[in-house]
């Protein structure tokens, strides 16, 4: 049995999963994660970290428990070597090793975008669309050719990261994008600032303008359901003159805030105007999870690695696809 274990997952933001991926079979066995929530207030990346360190030890139990397996049935270990939170990465590197080194097993590290992009095709079935990926971090349109391209991105926050900050403003609490998209269905529009730039998209005036009319009055159902609109409305836009630019058939949207389901509806309507074929992750693998980098892990399981290092700037047009056939 060829394991690739994603035996920890920081996903260098707000959770800790363990993933495990039967390569022989095509199969993820095991998906266990705990996430960093608060009920007021945004993310301390100190505390992140001490949730991770706080949750390691059983979320890598119940993740083997999941999957009938021991550590001695692994093969390979992958952890998230990129983008992200420092302090959250250098948790889950340290455990990671740690791990490869008492198992004697072979350590990789991967990258957390390319793990989202490429698990959204396993999970789909999709073959070569524009992927409108977005999530609290991060917010771009990529497409592969020889390497994976960004045609387009948030030129400030990402799209996750503008819905938790009004959350947090608003007393909400994090994660923001769920709370604000159940607010939302008791709302009605309110006109707020619509920014796409060529290809590009800005949403800190959008939150900024949303923050001040929450504080004129305007109520929170009112700006959640404004501003989720806005926001889908512009990444939409991109996506659709991405399809044009490129002369693709299908649209594959993923990252966290893929689980909204105001976002996929939409989706799927501007893809039927267009002829074209449109799919959102599955919800359990729409945030960040330990499967997608187990799965990594497998694709890239020829290739070695010496130093085990972080790198939490590490832009998905950086990656080589060299395990793409």
């Amino acid at each position: 049995m060829f394991l690739a274990s994603r035996v920890l997952h920081s996903t260098g933001r707000d959770t800790f999963g363990v993933g495990i991926f039967e390569g022989s079979g095509q199969r993820i066995l095991a998906n266990a994660r705990d996430t960093f929530t608060t009920k007021e207030g945004g993310m301390i990346p100190n505390e992140v970290a001490k949730h991770h360190r706080e949750v390691k030890e059983k979320v890598l139990a119940q993740a083997l428990e999941e999957a009938k397996l021991t550590m001695k049935d692994i093969d390979l270990i992958a952890y998230t070597q990129g983008p992200g939170l420092a302090p959250a990465l250098l948790v889950e590197r340290d455990f990671a090793v740690t791990l490869a080194q008492e198992y004697k097993l072979k350590i990789i590290g991967v990258n957390h975008i390319v793990a989202h992009l490429e698990i959204g095709l396993f999970c789909t079935g999709a073959q070569d669309p524009i992927f409108l990926f977005c999530s609290g971090a991060n917010t771009q349109v990529i497409v592969h050719e020889d390497k994976y391209r960004v045609f387009g991105e948030a030129l400030s926050i990402a799209v996750g990261n503008a819905f938790d900050k009004f959350a947090r403003e608003i007393g909400l609490g994090f994660p923001g994008g769920p709370k604000v998209e159940e607010m939302a269905k008791k709302g009605k529009y309110v006109e707020l600032p619509y920014s796409v730039k060529g290809m590009d998209v800005d949403f800190s005036g959008i939150v900024t303008r949303a923050i001040q009319l929450y504080k004129k009055g305007i109520a929170k159902e009112d700006l959640c359901f404004s501003l989720q609109e806005t926001c889908f409305s512009m990444l939409l836009e991109v996506a659709e003159r991405a399809l044009a630019h490129c002369e693709k058939k299908e649209v594959l949207l993923i990252g966290g805030v893929a689980a909204s389901k105001r976002f996929s509806e939409m989706l799927a309507a501007m893809c039927a105007q267009r002829g074209v074929t449109a799919y959102t992750v599955p919800l359990a693998y729409a945030g960040d999870q330990g499967a997608m980098i187990a799965y990594q892990g497998w694709l890239e399981r020829e290739r070695a690695q010496k130093e085990f290092d972080i790198n939490p700037k590490w832009r998905v047009d950086e990656v080589e696809t060299f395990w793409k056939k």
